[in-house]
């Protein structure tokens, strides 16, 4: 028997879980591997998301099916619309005690990287071939109808057949031009109606993130790349958020850092006639912090004292920012003023 057909046999008839345990040493990872014996059997009606960071973010979409989780690793994630497909690659099949595991692998084994629990719950089969399946999925982050149909080897597409799972979201934008603060203005008189941030004299950057990717453009919505490394680890912590992210390129002790200090669309929602204390809110509430990148700090009704720092600091001046402005596009805006450090009230 030649080895692909005794693989091809194992997966049909014989022990389904054995490329699984041939890339796992139980004591090596914390994850199940059971021992080869007879297969448990369930309902057939379970299915589970996990959140993989692994070498690259994806997240791994489950099955329960004959007794094993039937897998496919999806590096978008599920889509929410109709309107785009996208790939899932099918992957060994798993234990049924993987539905419930999430931890640390370690780096140096196979699928090195965290695990957790993205969703989780019952499933529904409408057809199950070895080029198909559609299935209706309840959970508690994602329901509805959806049908996998195989391309080439062992790529696989996902499309989901109902519409949209949220009808009131909406797509990231293709780009946006960032807004403007009128240059050279004088501290507001009063500062209990205004935010202040520091200016950090860096090259400005809009960061689109969707799926674990991240794309940005620049202070003119042209396309632009981001330091090495920044797009995936950032799109890493936000995961399944989309988000657009507004911030500058700043060196801070001597590394570029990436400082964010605004949010113009989240969770398929615009922001952008949202007013800016809200927006620095839900933009604190992501807590993004990174090796390159961070959470701009930001500093209700105490300009004063922000001006003082940013001179100690050696930076070029702050940014003040009305607490009830929307966000507007393009638009140089005197509801945000940049004060150099030299101006007086």
């Amino acid at each position: 028997m030649t080895e692909k057909k005794g693989k091809k046999d194992a997966r049909r008839g014989g022990d389904r879980l054995a490329e699984y345990r041939g890339k796992r040493d139980p004591h090596r990872t914390p994850e199940p591997v059971p021992e080869e014996k007879a297969l448990p059997h369930g309902d057939d009606d379970t299915f589970v998301v996990q959140e993989h960071h692994a070498s690259s973010l994806h997240w791994d979409l489950r099955f329960e099916r004959d007794g094993v989780l039937v897998s496919w690793a999806v590096p978008k994630g599920l889509p929410w619309s109709p309107k785009t497909n996208h790939l899932a690659v099918h992957t060994e099949d798993h234990p049924l005690e993987y539905a419930t595991f999430e931890g640390d692998i370690p780096q140096d084994e196979y699928g090195g990287g965290t695990v957790t629990i993205w969703d989780r719950g019952t499933y529904e089969t409408e057809k199950w071939s070895e080029r198909e399946v559609k299935v209706v999925v309840h959970g508690s982050r994602v329901s509805g109808r959806y049908v996998l149909f195989r391309t080439r080897g062992k790529n696989w597409m996902i499309h989901r057949m109902d519409p949209p799972a949220d009808p009131d979201a909406e797509p990231l934008p293709e780009t946006l031009r960032p807004m403007r603060p009128v240059r050279g203005a004088r501290m507001p008189r009063n500062q209990d109606a205004w935010g202040f941030e520091f200016a950090w004299g860096g090259r400005r950057l809009l960061a689109y993130v969707e799926g674990g990717r991240t794309r940005f453009t620049d202070g003119r919505g042209r396309e632009a790349g981001g330091p090495a490394g920044l797009g995936s680890r950032l799109g890493g912590q936000l995961g399944a958020r989309p988000a657009v992210l507004d911030g500058e390129l700043a060196v801070l002790d001597g590394r570029e850092t990436y400082m964010v200090f605004d949010v113009p669309h989240l969770d398929g929602r615009p922001l952008l006639d949202v007013p800016y204390r809200e927006r620095r809110a839900l933009l604190d509430g992501l807590e993004l912090s990174g090796p390159s990148w961070q959470t701009a700090p930001w500093y209700p009704a105490d300009g004063d004292a922000v001006r003082e720092t940013a001179a100690g600091q050696g930076l070029p001046g702050v940014v003040a920012k009305r607490l009830d402005s929307p966000y507007e596009p393009g638009e140089e805006s005197s509801a945000w003023r940049l004060i150099p450090v030299s101006t007086r009230r």
